[in-house]
């Protein structure tokens, strides 16, 4: 390890106590342990570069590792580089191999997606902990983030809240926040710009079509969706928010926010839903059991019982996926997605991005605490059909997956945070393939899928707002452009951000996935080492070049399909 330690002596005020805090030196910083992160920190090491890698938690791979497991990939042919690697030695695992030159099919109705990739998050976590231990990489946990020194535009050295300092030439934020970013200056929105900045559909407050509350909802097939394709866990009826119904004076119940509808199109505050992806088995021997808050009170969930009155209503033979759609994984095991009234907590995400460590662990015990409390409710209260209350007392938490958290996940699911605003901002001209992004470093291929923001009243109804759940007009993968992945270069000329990338929220929307963000740590930490193998600003690298060297280590960087 040719990383450097240089350490000094800290004296705390009463003189008779020393601390030692420790100056690491290398190459290249990088700030955020996520899947992203370990890769840029793999592809930084095997090109011969020293890499320090600091992630704020004690865990390795963000989400990928942190409970979803039924990875969104999109189309797989649009896959390269360590990130095609990575999966390819995943599903090796379980004994799958993945078909690279080949588009999913669409099974039943539902997304293309692949069930290949969809692996026990403690597998997850182990493969990036190899990849990153036979790399040769250090890694500081527990490492969080307090102050961004720089002189003129340059970061020269990270402050971490245990006295430590990390000096690097160039760094990356991998973080799904932008912290970094955040805390070197870096021009930035948590904004749903609206329609009309960048001449978009989806952008600012939106109200789908087929997320209208409606009655009349089809009957499933077996695989829970309706003709053309919308499951039965995304149902929305004209449910009424008040406690006492009708009757706006009692008040709104809880699970509902206040705000006024707005206007389509125009901008907003608000970032997409959270939950947690959860892990759960069906295997007694391997169960632990879903506990509730202590403070569970059955009247928090007074609104699903409406949404229950409302799908019995409708004819609906409800069982456990009206709460959650649930992909089978190895071993007896399933990843919980979200639903109408499943994981997600409209609201409570908005204070995160810019919210301190110990404040961000309130929000995230604020959702885990909701999404106890439901899944309680679903298995036990005598208004639930008991269809649905027994199929949820089949599952608990895996002994064997998070055991430092009991079986939760560590990582909740941060689809959203801020955006960078660099020199180019992608948007949906490029995601819908209407336009082309210079310099590609890559490619982007998911739907455009955006969680609902605010679940409000509208019309005397719960509504949800900002959901969206779609395509991209027909159009095949598309690149991913250098300029997105870095600031401007008066803001800061050594930095690239791979997450929280330069783009509109609802471009952002297909942007956000779990193999997009691999790609782009991969391409940034190559790009990084250029601009330190020539002595130059990240926004002046020679993108022939850059291009060659991502060409050379598996890349795709245009689409052609066969």
């Amino acid at each position: 390890m040719r990383t450097r330690i240089l350490l000094s002596l800290l004296f705390c005020s009463l003189g008779s106590l020393s601390a030692r805090a420790a100056t690491f030196e290398a190459d290249i910083c990088i700030y955020g342990g996520t899947s992203g992160g370990v890769i840029a920190a793999v592809q930084v090491a095997r090109l011969g570069k020293t890499v320090i890698l600091l992630e704020p938690g004690r865990h390795l791979g963000g989400m990928t590792s942190g409970g979803l497991s039924a990875v969104d990939i999109g189309d797989p042919r649009s896959v390269g580089g360590l990130a095609r690697e990575y999966f390819t030695k995943l599903a090796a695992t379980t004994g799958n191999v993945l078909a690279w030159d080949k588009p999913f099919e669409n099974k039943g109705g539902g997304p293309a997606t692949g069930g290949a990739y969809a692996i026990e998050p403690h597998k997850a976590e182990r493969l990036f902990n190899e990849m990153i231990e036979k790399a040769g990489v250090q890694v500081r946990f527990e490492a969080r983030l307090t102050s961004a020194r720089k002189k003129e535009a340059r970061i020269t050295e990270l402050r971490l809240d245990n006295g430590d300092s990390v000096r690097a030439q160039v760094f990356l934020d991998t973080t799904y926040e932008g912290d970094l970013m955040a805390m070197a200056g870096v021009t930035h929105t948590l904004e749903r710009e609206g329609n009309a900045k960048y001449g978009e559909t989806y952008n600012g407050i939106h109200y789908a079509e087929k997320y209208q509350p409606r009655t009349g909802h089809l009957m499933p097939g077996e695989n829970g969706r309706v003709k053309g394709g919308q499951g039965v866990w995304d149902r929305d009826f004209p449910l009424d928010p008040y406690v006492v119904k009708g009757d706006p004076a009692s008040g709104l119940l809880p699970l509902v926010d206040a705000g006024d509808p707005g206007t389509p199109g125009d901008p907003a505050p608000g970032v997409q839903a959270y939950c947690y992806r959860l892990c759960l088995t069906t295997d007694p021997a391997n169960s632990l059991p879903i506990e509730p808050p202590a403070d569970y009170d059955p009247k928090r969930y007074e609104l699903v019982v409406r949404f229950i009155e409302a799908c019995l209503a409708n004819g609906d033979d409800m069982d456990l996926r009206w709460f959650s759609k649930h992909d089978p994984l190895p071993n007896d095991k399933w990843d919980f997605n979200t639903a109408t009234f499943g994981g997600n907590l409209p609201g409570a995400s908005w204070a995160w991005p810019e919210a301190g460590y110990t404040e961000r662990g309130r929000i995230a015990k604020a959702h885990e605490n909701y999404h106890r409390g439901l899944l309680h409710f679903l298995a036990t209260d005598p208004r639930v059909p008991a269809k649905v209350r027994n199929d949820m007392k089949r599952f608990g938490l895996p002994k064997d997956e998070f055991p430092d958290t009991g079986g939760w996940p560590h990582q909740i699911y941060v689809r959203e945070a801020r955006r960078m605003i660099g020199p180019l901002v992608l948007t949906e001209h490029h995601t819908f393939g209407r336009e082309v992004a210079p310099k590609s470093v890559g490619l982007g291929s998911y739907g455009t899928d955006i969680h609902e923001t605010r679940r409000i009243v509208k019309d005397g109804v719960v509504i949800r707002e900002g959901k969206v759940a779609g395509g991209r007009g027909g159009a095949g993968p598309y690149p991913i452009g250098y300029d997105a992945i870095v600031p401007r270069q008066e803001e800061c000329g050594n930095l690239l951000v791979t997450f929280a990338l330069s783009a509109s929220h609802s471009a952002f929307a297909s942007l956000r996935m779990e193999p997009v963000f691999m790609i782009t740590s991969q391409s940034a930490a190559t790009a990084a080492s250029l601009a330190i193998d020539h002595g130059i600003p990240v926004q002046a690298v020679d993108y022939e070049e850059l291009r060659r060297q991502l060409e050379t280590d598996g890349q795709v960087l245009a689409w052609k399909p066969k």
